[in-house]
């Protein structure tokens, strides 16, 4: 029996969990479910790294791997953060305590696994992960931005199969980009604010915090003897999804807005990089199939594309989401190291 393949590892860190996985240099990952463990976050930079490093050796045992067949890690985590994986000096997504303010992540797993790091966001990952699953042997080829909905508006650029960082590893902020808010918003609706600062970016309308901040607020004023009114904002905007599956028109309100936002988002991409593919992933299309068919189809509607790029384009989602983070670090990984990207 020969030796085994070289393999990189990929793990995904949140502020709760953390998600591992194995890809050979073949670019076939090893293992094909989510493998979870708390990422103990609260507790500091100290715990958080052991755990990486710990669930580093238990996926490599759970695939069968020697520990001597790892070649590289992929890491990535919520930003801010810069392109060599330092958490930015104010506070990052989920990492909020003062010993995570500026702290080297990727330095740091690096030190703590003796391998070489290479470090990208969450939403960056999701954005390479969805990329090549979509074109296989074509990825290299090929370009496209996602937009990732969750508690923000994370996001992603991939050009030529390789994820563009930018400068100061702020590229593919897609949910700090303003985008138009006539016609968007009803006639008496405020102008809807972000929790950056900005007033009527993507993300003030398109995330769990947008709901909470700016929309639900808004529709329960039109809908004063909705049930979600007598809720706390914070625990009836987690439910509205849930509401909208069901065909509620306050919901459904809600989520065209949202939907309307991202048209709006890919339509200013569109007139930037001009993308072949436009993704969109997290808890918003985590949904029942007939209400996330609606929602990205009302995604396409509301993005203005010439005719030539309507032609060359296509939409569709991030795949295996809870899973696209670790796996989209691998790829990272395995690129940094062969300088090529894997065939799906």
């Amino acid at each position: 029996m020969g030796e085994p393949l070289p393999v990189v590892v990929g793990l995904d860190v949140g502020g709760t969990t953390c998600n591992a996985t194995v890809l050979d240099a073949g670019g076939r990952f090893l293992v094909n479910r989510l493998v979870e463990t708390p990422s103990r976050v609260a507790e500091g930079p100290d715990v958080t790294v052991a755990v990486l490093a710990a669930a580093f050796a238990q996926v490599l045992e759970l695939s069968g791997t020697p520990r001597t067949a790892a070649v590289a890690v992929g890491l990535d985590t919520p930003g801010p953060a810069s392109a060599d994986g330092v958490l930015s000096s104010r506070g990052a997504t989920n990492f909020a305590g003062p010993a995570w303010r500026g702290f080297d992540f990727r330095g740091a797993l690096e030190r703590a696994v003796g391998l070489p790091v290479t470090y990208l966001n969450d939403a960056n990952a999701a954005a390479l992960y969805a990329h090549r699953q979509h074109f296989g042997a074509d990825a290299a080829a090929r370009s496209s931005v996602a937009a990732i909905v969750g508690t923000g508006l994370g996001g992603g650029v991939v050009e030529h199969g390789r994820v563009v960082t930018g400068a100061a590893g702020q590229a593919g902020e897609l949910g700090h980009v303003h985008i138009p808010m006539q016609g968007l918003l009803a006639p008496d609706q405020p102008l809807p604010h972000c929790n950056c600062g900005f007033a009527g970016d993507a993300e003030s309308v398109a995330s769990l915090t947008g709901i909470a901040n700016n929309l639900l607020p808004y529709w329960l004023t039109h809908h004063p003897d909705h049930e979600l009114g007598a809720l706390p904002i914070a625990e009836a905007a987690a439910l509205v999804r849930g509401y909208a599956e069901k065909g509620d028109p306050l919901a459904l309100k809600v989520f065209e807005q949202q939907a309307m936002a991202l048209g709006r988002l890919f339509t200013v991409a569109a007139n930037v990089t001009d993308p072949h593919a436009y993704f969109v992933g997290g808890g918003v299309v985590e949904t029942a199939a007939h209400f996330r068919d609606w929602f990205l189809a009302r995604v396409r509607e509301h993005t203005v594309l010439r005719e030539e790029q309507a032609a060359a384009a296509e939409f569709a989602l991030v795949p295996d989401l809870d899973m696209a983070g670790a796996r989209g670090s691998a790829l990272a990984a395995l690129i940094t190291v062969t300088g090529a990207i894997p065939d799906a």
